[in-house]
């Protein structure tokens, strides 16, 4: 049998505070409740990169009827030097229903009261943040009313 590799490590990459709009509420598309949350800006730092997140982008949600919040999100980073970082994070969003409820309706929840991670996935022609492609890229998260808080680590 072959050896497997060594057990996988994280790398804090850099941490985002993401600002959203009010949703857009589809109603029940068939396979759940579709949202779509603009994203309006924000920020981003770590210990090699930094920049802002830019205004346009979106996150696309399922909310399913097993309480689980399936979530995309599709925007645009600039580093402080100038470079274009496409972003998708696919998520998962679950917790007990009172703590879901609170987070829908704007209430301050502690964050390890629920569960919220996903996949990252980075696109940019910029080299110097070339390798931000090559890695799997994971994430956690935090809902606030107004921002997403969100932590990005590269697996080793």
């Amino acid at each position: 049998m072959a050896e497997m590799g060594s057990m996988p490590t994280l790398e804090f990459i850099f941490a985002a505070n993401v600002l959203v709009g009010l949703p857009l509420d589809f109603g029940d598309v068939g396979k759940g409740g579709r949202r779509v949350v603009p994203i309006t800006g924000g920020e981003f730092s770590g210990p090699n990169v930094r920049g802002r997140v830019l205004a346009g982008g979106a996150d696309w949600q399922i909310l399913r009827s097993d309480g689980v919040a399936e979530l995309e999100a599709r925007y645009s980073l600039q580093t402080d030097d100038g470079a274009l970082i496409e972003v998708r994070n696919l998520a998962l969003r679950h917790g007990p229903p009172e703590i879901i409820a609170a987070l829908a309706a704007g209430q301050p929840v502690d964050p390890a009261s629920y569960y919220f991670h996903g996949a990252t996935f980075f696109t940019t022609s910029a080299a110097r943040y070339a390798w931000m492609t090559r890695h799997i890229i994971v994430a956690s998260g935090e809902r606030r009313p107004d921002l997403v808080k969100l932590k990005f680590y590269r697996v080793l």
